[in-house]
């Protein structure tokens, strides 16, 4: 079965960046539509960032849109999500996620969808 390990959360100040990465075992990593989802405290799951499988479509929650920047490598099997100008609302668990169907959309990105799930990473923006 698929396996979805996330890595690169951490605490930064506000203003600060970081890094994400999930590695994809046990499919076919082209074949599936990706996405980043994050969790805070007290709320539900949120849409972040997703891509198509040959990386021909992205899509961004409008309040991350111009700050983060998610890409694969498809010969890593390697999902990133580059965080710049991170503000103390980015705070939350930052989830990979992945899907069979390889499109993605603004009809599509939501937790439902996707069928695979990382543990999760921790991600905490200082004042």
């Amino acid at each position: 079965q698929v396996r979805l390990d996330e890595s690169g959360g951490g605490l930064v100040q506000a203003g600060g960046s970081l890094r994400l990465s999930c590695i994809f075992s046990g499919g076919i990593f082209g074949d599936h539509g990706m996405g980043w989802f994050r969790q805070a405290p007290g709320k539900e799951r949120e849409f972040v960032a997703s891509i198509k499988g040959d990386a021909g479509g992205l899509y961004y929650e409008d309040s991350v849109t111009g700050r983060f920047s998610i890409s694969r490598d498809n010969k890593k099997d390697m999902l990133i999500l580059q965080m710049n100008d991170l503000k103390t609302e980015d705070t939350g668990i930052y989830y990979c996620s992945g899907r069979r169907d390889g499109w993605v959309g603004a009809e599509t990105n939501r937790p439902e969808n996707f069928e695979s799930w990382g543990q999760g990473t921790q991600v905490t923006v200082s004042s």
